[in-house]
Protein backbone atom coordinates (compact mmCIF):
# COMPACT_ATOMS: atom_id res chain seq x y z
CA UNK A 1 0.00 0.00 0.00
CA UNK A 2 1.35 3.37 -0.76
CA UNK A 3 0.77 6.40 1.45
CA UNK A 4 -0.48 9.82 0.01
CA UNK A 5 2.76 12.31 1.26
CA UNK A 6 1.05 15.86 1.31
CA UNK A 7 2.29 18.44 -1.06
CA UNK A 8 4.27 20.38 1.45
CA UNK A 9 5.35 20.43 5.13
CA UNK A 10 6.04 23.10 7.38
CA UNK A 11 9.43 22.82 9.51
CA UNK A 12 11.98 25.92 11.17
CA UNK A 13 15.85 25.36 10.41
CA UNK A 14 16.06 27.41 12.99
CA UNK A 15 14.35 24.68 15.59
CA UNK A 16 15.68 21.51 14.12
CA UNK A 17 13.16 19.44 16.06
CA UNK A 18 10.48 20.71 13.66
CA UNK A 19 11.86 19.15 10.69
CA UNK A 20 11.10 15.50 11.07
CA UNK A 21 7.75 15.33 9.44
CA UNK A 22 9.15 17.07 6.41
CA UNK A 23 12.08 14.26 6.45
CA UNK A 24 9.84 11.44 6.22
CA UNK A 25 9.90 9.50 3.08
CA UNK A 26 12.75 11.94 1.75
CA UNK A 27 15.84 10.54 0.06
CA UNK A 28 17.50 14.54 -0.69
CA UNK A 29 17.91 17.81 0.70
CA UNK A 30 18.17 21.55 -0.22
CA UNK A 31 19.84 23.44 2.71
CA UNK A 32 20.44 27.11 2.38
CA UNK A 33 22.69 28.50 5.20
CA UNK A 34 21.26 28.28 9.09
CA UNK A 35 25.48 27.64 10.33
CA UNK A 36 23.90 27.63 14.47
CA UNK A 37 21.90 24.83 13.82
CA UNK A 38 23.32 23.21 10.48
CA UNK A 39 25.20 19.88 12.40
CA UNK A 40 21.99 19.66 14.14
CA UNK A 41 19.61 19.55 11.14
CA UNK A 42 22.51 17.45 9.10
CA UNK A 43 21.97 14.50 11.67
CA UNK A 44 18.16 14.90 11.97
CA UNK A 45 18.91 14.54 8.17
CA UNK A 46 20.91 11.39 7.52
CA UNK A 47 19.10 9.27 11.05
CA UNK A 48 16.06 9.99 9.04
CA UNK A 49 17.20 8.49 5.36
CA UNK A 50 18.39 11.58 3.77
CA UNK A 51 20.86 10.60 1.56
CA UNK A 52 22.19 13.59 -0.38
CA UNK A 53 22.15 17.50 0.21
CA UNK A 54 22.63 20.25 -2.01
CA UNK A 55 23.53 23.28 -0.23
CA UNK A 56 22.96 26.85 -1.60
CA UNK A 57 25.57 28.58 -0.36
CA UNK A 58 27.29 31.88 -1.81
CA UNK A 59 30.42 33.01 -3.98
CA UNK A 60 32.01 34.70 -1.03
CA UNK A 61 32.59 31.63 0.74
CA UNK A 62 34.92 31.19 -2.38
CA UNK A 63 36.43 34.81 -2.62
CA UNK A 64 37.23 34.09 0.84
CA UNK A 65 34.97 36.57 3.25
CA UNK A 66 32.05 34.53 4.32
CA UNK A 67 33.84 32.45 6.86
CA UNK A 68 30.69 32.53 9.80
CA UNK A 69 27.76 31.88 8.12
CA UNK A 70 27.50 29.72 4.69
CA UNK A 71 30.81 28.19 5.19
CA UNK A 72 30.15 26.04 8.54
CA UNK A 73 26.90 24.86 7.01
CA UNK A 74 29.30 23.70 4.09
CA UNK A 75 31.82 22.18 6.81
CA UNK A 76 28.62 20.45 8.57
CA UNK A 77 27.69 18.40 5.47
CA UNK A 78 30.83 17.75 4.24
CA UNK A 79 31.86 16.23 7.20
CA UNK A 80 27.83 14.21 7.52
CA UNK A 81 28.96 11.13 5.26
CA UNK A 82 26.48 11.85 3.11
CA UNK A 83 26.43 12.68 -0.50
CA UNK A 84 26.58 16.24 -0.81
CA UNK A 85 26.75 19.30 -3.71
CA UNK A 86 27.34 22.87 -3.57
CA UNK A 87 26.00 25.31 -5.35
CA UNK A 88 27.59 28.93 -4.51
CA UNK A 89 25.64 31.94 -6.57
CA UNK A 90 27.06 35.21 -6.90
CA UNK A 91 25.14 38.40 -6.63
CA UNK A 92 21.20 37.33 -6.93
CA UNK A 93 19.61 39.47 -9.75
CA UNK A 94 16.64 39.77 -7.49
CA UNK A 95 18.61 41.73 -4.95
CA UNK A 96 18.29 44.92 -7.21
CA UNK A 97 14.34 44.39 -6.97
CA UNK A 98 14.96 43.54 -2.67
CA UNK A 99 16.76 47.18 -2.36
CA UNK A 100 15.91 49.03 -5.72
CA UNK A 101 12.81 48.11 -6.17
CA UNK A 102 10.67 50.69 -3.25
CA UNK A 103 12.05 53.69 -4.80
CA UNK A 104 11.36 52.74 -8.04
CA UNK A 105 8.26 51.95 -7.94
CA UNK A 106 7.73 55.09 -5.99
CA UNK A 107 9.79 57.91 -7.33
CA UNK A 108 11.61 56.27 -10.26
CA UNK A 109 15.14 56.93 -8.29
CA UNK A 110 18.10 54.14 -7.47
CA UNK A 111 20.29 55.58 -4.39
CA UNK A 112 23.55 54.35 -4.75
CA UNK A 113 27.18 55.71 -4.07
CA UNK A 114 28.92 52.80 -6.46
CA UNK A 115 27.42 52.82 -9.76
CA UNK A 116 30.68 52.04 -11.94
CA UNK A 117 31.08 48.82 -9.51
CA UNK A 118 30.91 45.54 -11.87
CA UNK A 119 29.35 42.46 -11.29
CA UNK A 120 27.44 39.43 -13.01
CA UNK A 121 24.26 39.31 -11.51
CA UNK A 122 22.54 35.59 -12.25
CA UNK A 123 18.73 34.64 -12.33
CA UNK A 124 16.75 32.95 -9.81
CA UNK A 125 15.60 30.77 -12.44
CA UNK A 126 19.38 29.75 -13.36
CA UNK A 127 20.22 29.20 -9.80
CA UNK A 128 17.12 26.96 -9.61
CA UNK A 129 18.32 24.88 -12.09
CA UNK A 130 21.72 23.96 -10.90
CA UNK A 131 20.49 23.06 -8.01
CA UNK A 132 17.80 20.63 -9.68
CA UNK A 133 20.19 19.04 -11.91
CA UNK A 134 22.30 18.79 -8.93
CA UNK A 135 19.77 17.03 -7.27
CA UNK A 136 18.50 14.56 -9.79
CA UNK A 137 21.78 14.01 -11.81
CA UNK A 138 23.78 11.51 -9.85
CA UNK A 139 27.16 12.30 -11.56
CA UNK A 140 27.00 15.98 -10.21
CA UNK A 141 27.42 14.76 -6.56
CA UNK A 142 30.34 15.83 -4.83
CA UNK A 143 30.87 19.39 -6.69
CA UNK A 144 31.37 22.81 -5.92
CA UNK A 145 30.35 25.26 -8.42
CA UNK A 146 30.40 28.99 -8.07
CA UNK A 147 28.37 30.23 -10.72
CA UNK A 148 27.38 33.71 -11.94
CA UNK A 149 25.43 35.79 -14.82
CA UNK A 150 26.77 35.90 -18.46
CA UNK A 151 26.97 39.83 -18.46
CA UNK A 152 29.44 42.16 -16.63
CA UNK A 153 27.28 44.80 -15.94
CA UNK A 154 27.79 48.07 -13.68
CA UNK A 155 24.92 48.99 -11.27
CA UNK A 156 24.59 52.17 -13.60
CA UNK A 157 24.49 49.81 -16.36
CA UNK A 158 21.33 47.44 -14.69
CA UNK A 159 19.46 50.20 -13.81
CA UNK A 160 19.35 50.79 -17.44
CA UNK A 161 18.34 47.79 -18.29
CA UNK A 162 15.82 47.87 -15.70
CA UNK A 163 14.81 51.26 -17.10
CA UNK A 164 14.37 49.58 -20.37
CA UNK A 165 12.28 46.92 -19.27
CA UNK A 166 9.50 49.04 -17.59
CA UNK A 167 9.93 51.43 -20.46
CA UNK A 168 10.59 54.41 -18.21
CA UNK A 169 13.48 56.85 -16.96
CA UNK A 170 15.12 55.76 -14.20
CA UNK A 171 17.37 58.26 -12.13
CA UNK A 172 20.48 57.26 -10.29
CA UNK A 173 21.29 59.77 -7.70
CA UNK A 174 25.08 59.29 -6.65
CA UNK A 175 25.52 59.60 -3.07
CA UNK A 176 28.39 58.58 -0.22
CA UNK A 177 28.02 55.54 1.29
CA UNK A 178 27.07 56.52 4.65
CA UNK A 179 24.13 58.53 2.98
CA UNK A 180 22.72 55.08 0.61
CA UNK A 181 23.43 53.57 4.33
CA UNK A 182 20.66 56.14 6.11
CA UNK A 183 18.62 55.68 2.87
CA UNK A 184 18.37 52.12 2.85
CA UNK A 185 17.96 51.82 6.63
CA UNK A 186 15.13 54.05 6.16
CA UNK A 187 13.25 51.93 3.62
CA UNK A 188 13.49 48.80 5.65
CA UNK A 189 13.63 45.14 5.10
CA UNK A 190 16.57 43.19 3.04
CA UNK A 191 18.04 46.71 2.10
CA UNK A 192 18.20 48.19 5.62
CA UNK A 193 19.44 44.62 7.03
CA UNK A 194 22.24 44.31 4.08
CA UNK A 195 23.20 48.08 3.64
CA UNK A 196 26.37 48.11 5.91
CA UNK A 197 28.23 45.46 4.37
CA UNK A 198 26.48 46.23 0.99
CA UNK A 199 28.03 49.82 0.74
CA UNK A 200 31.50 48.87 2.07
CA UNK A 201 31.01 50.06 6.24
CA UNK A 202 31.53 46.23 7.35
CA UNK A 203 32.58 42.93 5.92
CA UNK A 204 30.64 40.19 4.81
CA UNK A 205 31.12 38.49 8.20
CA UNK A 206 30.00 41.83 9.94
CA UNK A 207 33.24 43.42 10.99
CA UNK A 208 33.29 46.69 11.54
CA UNK A 209 35.31 49.34 9.26
CA UNK A 210 36.54 45.63 7.63
CA UNK A 211 36.26 45.78 3.27
CA UNK A 212 36.10 42.61 1.72
CA UNK A 213 37.16 44.16 -1.52
CA UNK A 214 37.49 47.49 -3.61
CA UNK A 215 33.46 48.34 -4.56
CA UNK A 216 33.96 51.06 -6.86
CA UNK A 217 35.99 49.08 -9.66
CA UNK A 218 35.41 45.72 -12.29
CA UNK A 219 37.46 42.47 -10.35
CA UNK A 220 39.63 40.97 -11.96
CA UNK A 221 38.42 37.25 -13.98
CA UNK A 222 38.42 34.64 -11.80
CA UNK A 223 38.58 31.12 -13.59
CA UNK A 224 36.60 29.86 -10.54
CA UNK A 225 33.71 31.16 -11.07
CA UNK A 226 31.50 29.33 -14.08
CA UNK A 227 28.52 30.58 -16.03
CA UNK A 228 25.69 28.59 -17.13
CA UNK A 229 27.32 27.34 -20.04
CA UNK A 230 30.36 26.04 -17.83
CA UNK A 231 27.85 24.17 -15.32
CA UNK A 232 24.91 22.55 -17.87
CA UNK A 233 26.08 23.39 -20.79
CA UNK A 234 23.56 25.98 -22.18
CA UNK A 235 23.69 29.69 -21.98
CA UNK A 236 22.34 31.42 -18.39
CA UNK A 237 19.93 33.99 -18.92
CA UNK A 238 20.74 37.45 -19.43
CA UNK A 239 20.35 40.43 -17.52
CA UNK A 240 18.08 42.24 -19.77
CA UNK A 241 15.81 39.03 -20.04
CA UNK A 242 15.90 38.96 -15.65
CA UNK A 243 14.60 42.82 -15.93
CA UNK A 244 11.94 41.40 -18.47
CA UNK A 245 10.81 39.27 -16.63
CA UNK A 246 10.49 41.47 -13.40
CA UNK A 247 8.98 44.62 -15.30
CA UNK A 248 5.92 44.46 -13.89
CA UNK A 249 7.09 44.12 -9.71
CA UNK A 250 9.20 47.55 -10.57
CA UNK A 251 6.21 49.38 -11.68
CA UNK A 252 4.62 52.26 -10.04
CA UNK A 253 2.58 51.64 -6.35
CA UNK A 254 -0.15 53.65 -7.82
CA UNK A 255 -0.26 51.22 -11.00
CA UNK A 256 -1.20 48.47 -8.63
CA UNK A 257 -4.28 49.48 -7.76
CA UNK A 258 -5.24 51.31 -11.02
CA UNK A 259 -7.84 49.18 -12.23
CA UNK A 260 -7.92 46.51 -14.70
CA UNK A 261 -4.83 45.81 -17.37
CA UNK A 262 -2.37 46.21 -14.41
CA UNK A 263 -0.77 43.42 -12.53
Amino acid sequence: MTIPLPDHVAGDLHEPSTLEDAFTAASALVLIAVPDTAVDVVTRARAAGIEHIVVVSSAAVTAGHDTTYNLPVERAVQASGLDWSIVRPGEFATNALLIWGPPIRSGRRVVEPYPEQAGNPIHERDIADVVVADLLEPGRRGRVDTIVGPDTLTKREQVAAIAAAVGDHIALDEVTPEQARSFYREQGGFAADNADWLYGLTSYDGVEGATDESLDVTPPPDSAYRTLTDVLGRPGRSYAQWARDHASDFTRTADRTAGPGHD
